[in-house]
C-alpha cells in the first residue's frame, strides 16, 4: 500500500488536472498549425522528460534499473504515444479541441472495464457516477459546439482506451520512484513519437510562428511536467476511476476557453450538459480521497 496521501496535494493535483489539462487541447490546436503533429508531440514529451530527467538526478534520484525502463516504457507508449499522439493527429485531421477533449471523456469508463480484468470491484457510487458522467456526455453531442468525423471520433476512442489500460496497468508494472516515472515516460514515448513522425514523411517546411513556440512551452511545462506528474501521484494514492474523472471536467474547460478565445457560443444543451458532467465528477471522486 502507498504512504498515506497529503490532501493539499491531493487537491492539487486534481486541480491541475482539471484546469491545465483542459487547456492543453486549445494549446494543441494552436501549436499543430506551426508543427507536425507527431513531431510536436515527440518534441514535447522528449523536452519535458528530459528536463524533469536531469532535475531529478541532481537532487539525487537513483537511476531507473532495466525493469523500471521497461514498464515506464510501456506505459509512456500507452499513455503517451497511443494517447496523447492520437488526440494530436486528430485535432490535426480537423476534429475540434472540445470534441477532442469530450471523446476522451470516456476514459474512466474504459478504466473500471480494465480494472475488471485486475479483479477490482468497482462501488455502485462509481458505477452511478460513470453512467451519469456519460448522460452529460451525450447531452452535450446535443449542442451545436461538438460534432466530429467518424474517423476522428474513432482514432479518439482508440486513444481514450489506450491511456485507460495504460492507467490501470501502471499499477502492477515495476516503476521508478515519485516524478522518475513521470520522466522514464516521457522519454520513451517522445523518442518513440519522433521516430513515427520521421517514419510518416513529417518535415519542419518553415520556422514555427511565435503562437507555436510560446504552445509547445506549455505543454512542456504545464501539460506535461506538471499535469502528468500530478496524474501518476494520483493513481498512486487513489483508485483509477477518480485519478481519470479528470476526464469529464476537461470537455467542460475546453468550451469554455473557447468562448473566451475562439468566439463560440455555447447554448442549452451544452450549459445542462456542464452540470451534469461536475455532478458525475462529484459522485466519483468523493468516495475515492481515501483508497480502501
Amino acid at each position: 500500500m502507498p504512504s498515506r496521501p497529503v490532501p493539499a496535494l491531493l487537491v492539487g493535483a486534481f486541480l491541475a488536472l482539471y484546469l491545465v489539462w483542459g487547456s492543453t487541447y486549445l494549446f494543441i490546436r494552436v501549436g499543430i498549425e506551426s508543427w507536425p503533429p507527431l513531431t510536436m508531440a515527440g518534441l514535447r514529451f522528449l523536452s519535458a522528460g528530459a528536463i524533469l530527467y536531469v532535475f531529478l538526478r541532481l537532487r539525487g534520484a537513483p537511476r531507473p534499473t532495466a525493469p523500471q525502463w521497461r514498464g515506464g516504457a510501456w506505459i509512456g507508449l500507452l499513455l503517451l504515444g497511443c494517447g496523447n499522439g492520437g488526440v494530436t493527429l486528430a485535432e490535426h485531421a480537423g476534429v475540434a479541441s472540445g470534441v477532442a477533449a469530450l471523446t476522451v471523456a470516456t476514459v474512466p469508463l474504459f478504466t473500471l472495464l480494465f480494472g475488471l480484468c485486475w479483479g477490482q470491484r468497482n462501488s455502485w457510487l462509481e458505477w452511478a457516477g460513470i453512467l451519469l458522467g456519460l448522460v452529460g456526455i451525450g447531452l452535450l453531442n446535443l449542442g451545436a459546439n461538438l460534432q466530429a468525423s467518424p474517423g476522428g471520433a474513432a482514432l479518439l476512442l482508440f486513444a481514450a482506451a489506450a491511456w485507460a489500460f495504460g492507467s490501470v496497468w501502471s499499477r502492477y508494472l515495476p516503476l521508478p520512484a515519485g516524478g522518475m516515472a513521470s520522466a522514464v515516460e516521457m522519454l520513451i514515448a517522445g523518442a518513440a513519437l519522433l521516430a513515427a513522425g520521421l517514419l510518416s514523411g513529417e518535415r519542419i517546411t518553415q520556422w514555427p510562428s511565435l503562437a507555436g513556440w510560446l504552445s509547445l512551452g506549455y505543454l512542456v511545462f504545464f501539460g506535461s511536467i506538471l499535469a502528468f506528474n500530478a496524474y501518476m501521484y494520483l493513481l498512486k494514492h487513489v483508485r483509477p476511476a477518480a485519478a481519470t474523472s479528470y476526464a469529464y471536467v476537461n470537455p467542460v474547460v475546453a468550451v469554455l476557453l473557447g468562448m473566451a478565445f475562439a468566439n463560440e457560443r455555447i447554448g442549452l444543451w451544452e450549459g445542462l450538459a456542464m452540470l451534469v458532467i461536475i455532478s458525475a465528477v462529484v459522485l466519483i471522486g468523493l468516495p475515492q480521497w481515501r483508497r480502501r
